[in-house]
């Protein structure tokens, strides 16, 4: 063992025995990790998530009831070639004075069994009108049935210019149509996008306001004067995503149980396009991404404002920022293919909500492989970034560089002779 001071050691020693980047960076991670996580306030910040996941539950409500409206399921007439005509004009006699669903006629040359037509990728047909006018046979989910059987029965009765009389409508319950897939994807994608942005936001502010504290106690410059910044701010941040994966196991243990003692109750769940367990791990992915380029930003902005009073209105424009992306991304979500989608998923912090988005309605895979490449390439370039500004900001510890003047009179030279 080396016994000389510092001071007296070769330069090549000195910088040996510091640690580099990473297992620099690994110490604080380690630190903040288990000062977080068996701390008291963890266990209340567990409890967060309960009142999101009802406004999760509201947000999904709204986002099927916006996709339906914005694409609503059509009802298909396959009759014989006489009667769809038939149908179809006294049809549009009575749509200005009833409240009828949208049709589109089925040619001869189209027919096929009601269940494969109702699963017919891009024709969005809820119900299937077969049969005849006198015995109209109506296949479809039991929610279109129910609502539809009263208009169809309307129209075949005055097609066939009954007033007093209206035909038996038989009808055929089917399992699912495209039309239901469809907003049953759309709900999915709604409910995943509220989530990841909900955990998103909660999670990442909290190393903010860590950040802060320990300024105010001077604990950060503490570890300024043993490890670089650098390694401080990505210590910092992926300790709070190790502590963010805690949460989301221990709350998503807490689901799985009260889906597994309930889930009859609770109804079915819509299954995503690309199935359950991959469509979670893309879930995983895709929050450490988005995690990581939000807790770049509110990382930096902790190191930039002095006071806690400073944070809030720095991070003001930030949080205003979010809002806009969760409504791009959402907006998105009913419009696969659009400009507007392809411009939530070429901007990097709306990138992560409109995969998820895109996972749930879309079965393809390759999209998400480019996908994370260009978010991790977005992850690298902020986290950098916000390292060095960190750096900059935190270990500033006055003016930079000497002021020629001062308000009044001229700034005496440092090295003039004392008079």
């Amino acid at each position: 063992m080396n016994d000389r001071p510092m001071s007296d050691q070769p330069m090549s020693d000195r910088q040996t025995s510091r640690l580099s980047l990473a297992q620099a960076a690994f110490v604080v991670a380690r630190r903040d990790f288990g000062a977080i996580l068996f701390s008291k306030a963890f266990l209340f910040f567990l409890l967060g998530p309960v009142f999101f996941g009802l406004i999760s539950i509201g947000a999904a409500s709204i986002g099927r009831q916006a996709a339906e409206n914005s694409d609503p399921p059509v009802l298909a007439v396959m009759l014989g070639a006489g009667e769809n005509l038939a149908f179809r004009y006294n049809y549009e006699r009575l749509q200005s004075v009833v409240d009828l669903p949208r049709i589109e006629l089925v040619g001869p040359g189209e027919a096929m069994a009601p269940d494969e037509l109702l699963r017919q990728p891009g024709r969005n047909f809820g119900a299937v009108l077969h049969g005849s006018l006198e015995a109209p046979h109506l296949a479809g989910t039991e929610e279109r049935l129910e609502r539809w059987k009263g208009p169809v029965a309307l129209v075949a009765a005055t097609a066939l210019g009954e007033s007093s009389r209206y035909p038996d409508v038989t009808l055929t319950p089917t399992a699912s149509s495209q039309s239901s897939e469809t907003r049953a994807r759309s709900t999915t994608a709604t409910a995943a996008l509220t989530l990841l942005f909900l955990l998103t936001m909660l999670l990442a502010g909290m190393v903010m306001s860590n950040l802060v504290e320990e300024k105010a106690n001077k604990i950060i410059e503490i570890l300024a004067a043993a490890i670089p910044m650098d390694a401080v701010f990505m210590g910092k941040l992926f300790a709070m995503l190790a502590v963010s994966f805690v949460g989301i196991a221990v709350w998503g243990a807490i689901a799985a149980l009260i889906i597994a003692g309930g889930g009859a109750a609770l109804g079915p769940v819509p299954p995503p396009a690309v199935g359950w367990p991959l469509f979670v791990a893309l879930f995983l992915v895709y929050f450490a991404m988005a995690y990581l380029l939000l807790g770049s930003i509110f990382l930096t902005i902790g190191g930039m404002a002095p006071t806690v009073r400073d944070v809030q209105t720095l991070s003001m424009p930030a949080s205003m920022l979010q809002l806009a992306v969760f409504f791009l991304a959402t907006y998105a979500t009913s419009s696969l293919g659009s400009p507007v989608e392809i411009a939530a998923l070429a901007f990097p912090l709306s990138s992560p909500y409109a995969m998820i988005s895109r996972a749930a309605q879309d079965p393809a895979l390759w999209t998400h492989a480019v996908a994370l490449a260009w978010q991790a390439f977005w992850v690298f370039v902020f986290v950098r970034f916000g390292s060095r500004l960190f750096r900059r900001r935190v270990m500033k510890s006055g003016p930079q560089g000497t002021p020629r003047r001062r308000w009044f009179g001229r700034q005496p030279r440092s090295d003039a002779a004392p008079a």
